[in-house]
């Protein structure tokens, strides 16, 4: 009985889940952001013309908006995965900011913004839902500490 008050709980255990799954989604959507913006400067014909889009850019200067922000969400993401401290207000505030280039961005490429709006949104859910002290819980799970400092 006493181990299993000194272990985590099972929602500690789903937030801290979820912030790992969170910090693969900012890098695997970085890396899909870099690609896009890969895309959008080399080649500029890719993405479909529209006409009368308010926030109409070329599509050169949207290439470099994503290859940036890509880049940031990718580098926060591997961030969060090593644990650092920065990278989960810095992951909140780029996932925003990605859902706002998503939203503008989706004319040009409507189900993959959609998809990229859920995903950012997950991400800010995950990040702020952590207690923020899951990477030394983990550290703990092994029993080696864990039943000697139970009054945490």
């Amino acid at each position: 009985m006493d181990s299993a008050k000194s272990g985590p709980s099972g929602s500690s255990l789903w937030a801290s889940g979820g912030t790992m799954f969170a910090g693969v989604l900012m890098l695997v959507n970085g890396v899909l952001g870099v690609l896009a913006g890969i895309t959008g400067i080399a080649k500029d014909d890719v993405y479909t013309r529209l006409g009368d889009y308010v926030y109409k850019f070329n599509l050169t200067t949207w290439g470099w908006i994503h290859l940036v922000l890509g880049v940031l969400i990718a580098v926060t993401g591997w961030g969060i995965l090593k644990g650092a401290e920065w990278a989960r207000a810095a992951g909140v505030g780029l996932a925003a900011v990605g859902m706002v280039a998503q939203f503008l961005w989706l004319p040009y490429t409507p189900l993959w913004a959609l998809i990229s709006l859920a995903l950012s949104a997950f991400v800010i859910w995950a990040l702020c839902t952590d207690s923020g002290d899951s990477a030394s819980r983990g550290a703990d799970t092994s029993g080696a500490r864990g039943g000697a400092n139970t009054g945490r």
